[in-house]
């Protein structure tokens, strides 16, 4: 994939910038690792005139394969090769395709960020960089220093003038501030693990914002804690402000094979989780507030996150929130409860942490889906009309017509009078689909296999091989070549309704779940002669049609005239609710229902004062099968058929 990312766009198109920008290792000064992180700037892009339109996942992965450049879909961001690394690294990048894509684009802004450079942009950046957009300065001016910056002089007089708990010379300041903050079971070298100091002047403890890979200190927190009548208040204040302080507090201790993390609140949290089950464990920067679009590039990698966000609901609808963000087929919740607190509460009270993490829930539930699962399926379906509809019959173009296909996951229930032909049909029925590769496993209760497989080789061969026995072994290799299986038991079996019940029900679960289509073929009640069969026909109670995605019914009625007397009604349709009826007529040299390709002919009818009558048309001829719509056979539609 990189070389035909080569091939088809050079590299020197991915990276925009002159030569006169480029500092050491091939990349632009501005980008060199460590702080501050650099952002395109706005104005480098040109001017507007209507406001800029969501992008859509579709439109990314979209834009992605237009301009030749391979990427790999994550959870909830698409990763690509990085166009802000230098040469050298490109070649680590060919070497070692995991840890190559750098450059992380969220699927639902559109926003990038290359975790090696820092370098970070909208949407539009990227396109602009990708087509080489912009004015003559552009090159000059994407980079521009982060509005952290200003504050760096700060963090650095903070910091330097913080020390460790366990460097205090008063040793009752030391455990007052370990009571205050709920720190008597942490450890110093959990403390020193996370490096975390403390603040004498302002009695506050000092959290870092360090990134992966960089010993800068880009940010601090500071969390104070005031004495109230009910307890503690604790105050936070971070250096940059709140909006761009986009730190997960012990991001530089997870390893690159790290594939389990724990999600949490507070950074004390994270320190009792750490030292207590020795997990990965991040602390989101604004606790239940949100979780910035900017740190899903450095959730990627973890096939399992766990919540544990608090003890209150607020904690809870917010963990589910932040799940459904990150993909909540890999993510668990920690449930609020008494015996079930903030981890750091859960250590102070002598608490389990692992046993509370072994009853994590999981946030995605195996029967249902969001729309966002669901929609490059949806697309994929609008795109392919056709192969949605599934496979078409050759020898049935009517059932086409109102079926529109054989579609996986289906259930469809087929009935028809006693000696009507319907274990005939539905063997050319499914023998169409199996010489069209669809795997057919047939079962069946009242004929022997070798008497089905007999019938199935006649229509297959579309004549008596009785009177041909010399061309038996040329038709037999071309049909046991089909994906063609019988079950090995037949005979007649007494079976309650109740356990019919259950048996439909677990033919629609195996159908579902199995992605196959299952076709049952069911004896219809005991109906009038004078009467045709419907829907409620069938035998049992009502759940096989309820559960049924389809239903065939064989007509043996004798409405209209004509060679043929049989026609299949298809009653129900719950793909696109198309129903109605078509006439069949038996051959019985080959035992088919279905249309010589060359003498097609078509029913006429005529309205008359006795009722509607069906005639041949002038054209036909003797032993043409006919075919026509429900409007068209000449006969008013049945209670269900309206």
């Amino acid at each position: 994939m990189w070389l035909l990312l080569r091939r088809a766009f050079p590299l020197r198109i991915l990276l925009p910038l002159r030569g006169e920008w480029m500092g050491r290792r091939g990349l632009p000064r501005g980008l060199a690792p460590g702080p501050p992180r650099r952002r395109y700037r706005k104005e480098a892009l040109p001017a507007l005139e209507v406001p800029v339109s969501p992008v859509t996942t579709t439109e990314i992965r979209q834009y992605l394969r237009a301009h030749g450049i391979p990427f790999h879909d994550g959870h909830s961001c698409l990763r690509a090769p990085s166009p802000f690394v230098g040469s050298t690294d490109i070649k680590d990048q060919k070497k070692d395709a995991t840890t190559s894509f750098r450059l992380f684009i969220d699927k639902t802004t559109g926003r990038f960020l290359c975790t090696s450079s820092l370098a970070e942009g909208s949407w539009e950046d990227f396109q602009a960089c990708v087509e080489g957009r912009g004015d003559g300065t552009r090159e000059g001016a994407l980079l521009s220093e982060g509005p952290e910056a200003e504050d760096r002089e700060e963090v650095l007089r903070i910091w330097n003038r913080a020390i460790p708990l366990w460097e205090l010379p008063d040793p009752e300041e030391a455990q007052l501030a370990r009571v205050m903050f709920g720190l008597t079971k942490v450890t110093d070298d959990t403390l020193k693990k996370f490096s975390v100091r403390y603040l004498r002047s302002a009695r506050s403890l000092v959290f870092p914002w360090f990134m992966p890979g960089s010993s800068g200190l880009r940010g601090l927190k500071l969390l104070g804690a005031e004495g109230e009548e009910n307890g503690v208040k604790y105050v936070e204040t971070t250096i940059p402000r709140p909006g761009a302080y986009h730190n997960l507090f012990g991001l530089p201790l997870i390893g690159r094979r790290d594939a389990e993390v724990v999600l949490t609140s507070r950074e004390l949290d994270s320190l009792a989780l750490s030292q207590a089950t020795g997990l990965p464990t991040l602390s989101l920067p604004r606790g239940t507030v949100c979780l910035p679009p900017a740190l899903l590039p450095y959730l990627e990698q973890f096939r399992r996150i766990v919540f544990w966000l608090g003890d209150d609901l607020r904690s809870w609808e917010a963990a589910k929130l932040f799940a459904r963000k990150l993909n909540p087929k890999r993510c668990s919740l920690v449930r609020p409860g008494n015996q079930q607190p903030h981890p750091l509460e859960a250590l102070n009270q002598g608490l389990s942490l692992p046993r509370i993490l072994r009853t994590a829930l999981p946030a995605w539930h195996k029967s249902i889906v969001s729309f966002r699962q669901l929609r490059e399926e949806v697309l994929g379906e609008l795109s392919n009309v056709e192969q949605a509809a599934g496979v078409r019959w050759g020898r049935f173009p009517d059932l086409n017509r109102l079926l529109k296909g054989h579609r996986k996951g289906e259930l469809t229930v087929f009935t028809g009078p006693t000696g009507s032909g319907k274990t005939t049909f539905i063997s050319e029925y499914a023998l169409d689909l199996c010489t069209q590769g669809v795997n057919t496993l047939w079962g069946s209760f009242e004929i022997s296999n070798v008497r089905l497989a007999q019938v199935m080789l006649t229509q297959f061969a579309v004549t008596r091989l009785e009177d041909q026995l010399d061309k038996y072994d040329e038709w037999a290799d071309r049909f046991e070549d089909l994906p063609l299986y019988f079950m090995t038991f037949h005979g007649q079996q007494n079976i309650r309704i109740a356990a019919q019940d259950y048996i439909v029900g677990a033919f629609r679960k195996f159908a579902t779940d199995n992605s196959c289509h299952v076709t049952l073929v069911i004896h219809p009640r005991k109906e009038d002669d004078d009467k045709e069969l419907q829907t409620a026909s069938i035998f049992g109670s009502a759940k096989a049609s309820q559960e049924a995605d389809n239903v065939l019914i064989l007509q043996d009625r004798k409405l209209v005239t004509g060679p043929g007397k049989r026609y299949l009604q298809v009653s129900k349709n719950r793909f696109d609710g198309d129903v109605g009826v078509f006439p069949l007529e038996f051959n019985k040299s080959s035992l088919t229902f279905s249309i010589p390709p060359k003498s097609k002919a078509r029913l006429k009818k005529i309205k008359d004062d006795n009722g509607l009558v069906a005639k041949k048309s002038s054209s036909a001829k003797k032993g043409a099968v006919h075919q026509n719509s429900e409007a068209d056979l000449g006969q008013d539609p049945s209670p269900s058929q309206s």
